[in-house]
């Protein structure tokens, strides 16, 4: 196809698509799904070759947001069956993330909800940072904890913390009908504030929302204006309890379609698969990873993910390797530009196989769609899955709600992770 080899054209040089021609990739038929995954594999493997990034949630403080998100299942009088807790402890923490990183996770993605931190929060989050860098040596701590303060960034970076998390989630045009407690351009000034006090900005979307392609392309290409060093692509998993609860309106085909036009107009950021993988793309999850660059393992925020040795097998399997702590994740101009000429330009090549000191490079952030005015970690379904008998078909393009199952075990549990 014209258009294929067009954006892949300018995807090795990153150089931005038009807006007529990312909308044309959410219009490709399935027929040509598979053009379209190995042209934006492309520009995948020209800047991050086969590697795979791993990122590991925790949850410092569970449910009771004040914020009305209407996909979340931590809002403003949800009724999902989700675990509620207030902050764990520095220690709790470190112990959750060191499940994580013994698993391969290269970063450490600290979630709290809420609409923002209070400076005591802060304080708070600022000993949980030191005690996972004492405890897990060259891990990446991101924090994600809602509407940021002046000043909260700048301690936030000086008590160690690599990137900060904040997600527009959907078009400006459309962002007053998901949410109405906050707005779309605080969301935009919380991730320009992390930009200012040095730390890797991370900002994505929700898909799946009811949005209309414009839609997506509009915040897609916002992201890119914004430019963030990581880029979440969450699908929605229409949570029972929320507004959203009816809103199935995703196949793995239209998700593959989806991010591969995220590829094309952000071709040299990190793209993060993230809630809602296991739900929508299902069996199709290994071509994704020809999409992306990132992925998060084992358990979200509040819903239970994929097991973690799955994740490393399915890796294995499609002729994936996970990104090693001595990898810087971004390329070389990225990296750089982050560091200042820090450890991210230590010798690290323009492309893929990147190698450095691996700090304040990886471009990440947990980045899902469970973000009140604060949490945003992949949210889960519809409290216990239904069990399928053996031998039972599901018809093409149904939801799959059998794969949805709230979180019971992690941080806020005495069951252990899944890592």
């Amino acid at each position: 196809m014209d258009l294929l080899n067009t954006l892949v054209d300018k995807g090795l040089r990153r150089e931005l698509p038009t807006r007529e021609e990312a909308l044309a990739v959410l219009a490709t038929s399935d027929d040509d799904l598979l053009d379209v995954v190995a042209a934006a594999g492309k520009v995948r493997r020209q800047w991050f070759g086969r590697r795979v990034k791993l990122n590991y949630l925790v949850n410092l403080k569970s449910g009771l947001c004040p914020e009305d998100c209407s996909y979340c299942s931590q809002r403003l009088g949800s009724k999902a069956g989700i675990l509620k807790y207030t902050w764990l402890k520095p220690d709790e923490a470190s112990k959750a993330a060191a499940a994580g990183v013994a698993g391969g996770a290269k970063r450490v993605c600290l979630v709290a909800s809420g609409r923002g931190p209070t400076d005591r929060d802060v304080d708070r989050v600022t000993k949980t940072i030191e005690a996972i860098k004492e405890q897990n040596e060259g891990v990446e701590v991101c924090a994600c904890l809602g509407l940021l303060s002046d000043g909260q960034a700048d301690r936030l970076r000086s008590a160690g913390a690599d990137a900060y998390n904040h997600n527009l989630n959907t078009s400006e045009e459309t962002y007053g009908a998901i949410t109405t407690t906050h707005t779309y351009a605080d969301r935009v000034e919380t991730v320009q504030q992390a930009q200012a006090a040095g730390l890797s900005a991370c900002s994505g979307l929700i898909a799946g929302m009811g949005e209309s392609d414009k839609d997506l392309v509009d915040v897609v290409f916002a992201l890119r204006d914004l430019d963030p060093d990581s880029v979440p692509v969450n699908f929605l998993i229409p949570f029972e309890g929320t507004p959203l609860a009816k809103e199935w309106n995703l196949t793995p085909q239209r998700c593959l379609r989806i991010l591969a036009m995220v590829r094309f107009v952000c071709p040299d950021v990190e793209v993060r698969l993230a809630g809602g993988r296991e739900v929508h793309l299902r069996s199709m999850q290994p071509l994704a990873l020809h999409l992306v660059n990132s992925i998060f393992l084992g358990d979200y925020l509040t819903s239970e993910g994929q097991a973690g040795q799955t994740d490393l097998d399915m890796i294995a399997d499609a002729g994936f390797e996970v990104e090693g702590q001595g990898t810087t994740t971004l390329p070389r101009h990225r990296a750089d530009a982050l560091s200042g000429g820090g450890c991210g330009s230590q010798g690290v090549p323009e492309a893929a196989g990147a190698t450095g000191c691996g700090s304040h490079s990886g471009g990440g952030g947990c980045g899902s769609h469970e973000a009140s005015g604060g949490g945003c970690g992949p949210c889960g379904g519809h409290g216990e899955p239904a069990p399928v008998d053996a031998g039972e078909s599901v018809p093409a393009g149904a939801a799959r709600t059998d794969l949805v199952a709230v979180r019971r075990r992690g941080a806020g549990t005495d069951l252990a992770p899944n890592a």
